[in-house]
Order: C-alpha cells, then sequence, then structure tokens
C-alpha cells in the first residue's frame, strides 16, 4: 500500500529478458536504505516487488501483464521513474490510498502553463471515465493528485486534468510531462469498489464492472 507521495526520483540502469516479462533494476538510494528482499516499491505507480538489491539499487520482476498495461514496457536505461516505499501503519497518509495495481495508461492531450504551476490534461478510457470527478483523487505514475477538472458524460472523448504545484514539477517525474506522452493511471479504490458494489444492482453498471478493461484492472496485481 502507498500513499501517492514520491520519495525520490529514481533511475533505470537495466532492463534484462525473463521469460515473457523483464527483470528491472533502478537506482534509487532512500528506497533501499532500509529495503530487504520481498519488499515492495512503487515505480511509476507500479507496485513492484525487491528480488535483489545493492548500496544504492533494487532489481525486481516485471510479469507480461503489467508489461501489457503499464509503460514498464516501455523503459529502457536512463529512463527517471518515480519511486515510492510501501507506507508503514503508522505513517502520515499524505495523499491517499494508492495500491500501485494500475487502471491503465492515458495520454497527456495537452499542457498549459502558468507562472508557477502547470495543468495536465490526461485522456481516459471510457470504462474508468465513471470512477474519476472533479475534486476526487488520482494516481498518476505514482504520484498523488486532486482531479481539478473531468468531461463531460456525454464527451466522445473522456479526460481529466490534474494541476501541478511546483514541489510536485521539481519532486516527480511529471514536470518533464509534455503532450503526447504516456502515463500510469490508477483511479480510487474506493471508487472501484462502489462500482462493483452496483454492479450487482444495476445493469449498466453490472456491463461496466465486467467490461474487458475493468476486468483486466480487477486481477492486476502488479509483480508480486
Amino acid at each position: 500500500m502507498f500513499t501517492g507521495i514520491v520519495e525520490e526520483i529514481g533511475e533505470v540502469t537495466a532492463v534484462e529478458p525473463s521469460g515473457d516479462g523483464v527483470r528491472l533494476t533502478v537506482r534509487a538510494p532512500q528506497a533501499v536504505s532500509d529495503a530487504a528482499h520481498g519488499d515492495s516499491i512503487s515505480i511509476s505507480g507500479v507496485c513492484l516487488t525487491v528480488v535483489d538489491q545493492g548500496e544504492d539499487w533494487f532489481t525486481a520482476d516485471v510479469m507480461k501483464q503489467t508489461l501489457d498495461m503499464s509503460t514498464l514496457a516501455e523503459v529502457g536505461p536512463g529512463l527517471a521513474v518515480n519511486v515510492e516505499r510501501a507506507t508503514r501503519a503508522h505513517g502520515r497518509l499524505g495523499g491517499h490510498i494508492v495500491q500501485g495495481h494500475i487502471d491503465g495508461t492515458g495520454e497527456v492531450l495537452e499542457v498549459r502553463r502558468g507562472e508557477q504551476w502547470r495543468v495536465l490534461r490526461i485522456s481516459l478510457a471510457a470504462d474508468h471515465a465513471p470512477l474519476v470527478v472533479d475534486k476526487g483523487s488520482i494516481a498518476v505514475d505514482g504520484v498523488s493528485l486532486t482531479v481539478s477538472a473531468v468531461s463531460g458524460a456525454g464527451s466522445p472523448t473522456q479526460w481529466f486534468e490534474v494541476s501541478l504545484i511546483p514541489e510536485t514539477l521539481e519532486a516527480t517525474t511529471l514536470g518533464a510531462r509534455r503532450a503526447g506522452d504516456v502515463v500510469n493511471l490508477e483511479t480510487d479504490i474506493l471508487a472501484r469498489h462502489v462500482q462493483r458494489l452496483l454492479a450487482f444492482t444495476s445493469p449498466a453498471a453490472a456491463q461496466a464492472a465486467d467490461s474487458p478493461a475493468a476486468l483486466a484492472a480487477s486481477t492486476e496485481g502488479g509483480s508480486r
């Protein structure tokens, strides 16, 4: 379990084939300072399990399903990634409850710049759009953010916007995002539970919950 408060920007140092998945090595000194074999670490929103580590790096296996659903399929040496260790039960919940089990990806459609802030408009799959609400929470590349605008229910293309403060721009990889970039998305777990509960009483909600994208998200469990 994570909170979406990025602790450091790590760097991918190696990507090696491993069956139908890959073995990913990330340089992340802070994350490995107290890490142990089997610990969970979020890499740009995807929960990975430590299988090996050194003084300032760790290695994790990424299975095919995770590669198919996330941006990790495109990572290579030198890529910057957001890193967060699993939260402690007695710690502060500074962001929101983030599982590291992403729903899928979205495309950055627009970047609007202000003097000290930046607004990103990101596409949403139609199946995920009902789970994202104005002023609600969403994790983008593992960063806990507040939704600042959403498209209308009848819009032919679904999107949401997030407004990034200077700290977020500097402390995460979102400051480097440009139109056309693809990002990992995790909707609010509470919204997903509500949708599933409604599926047993509402035919329309049942159809949405049983869609291919929703079923894939429900079975995607990171790389544990």
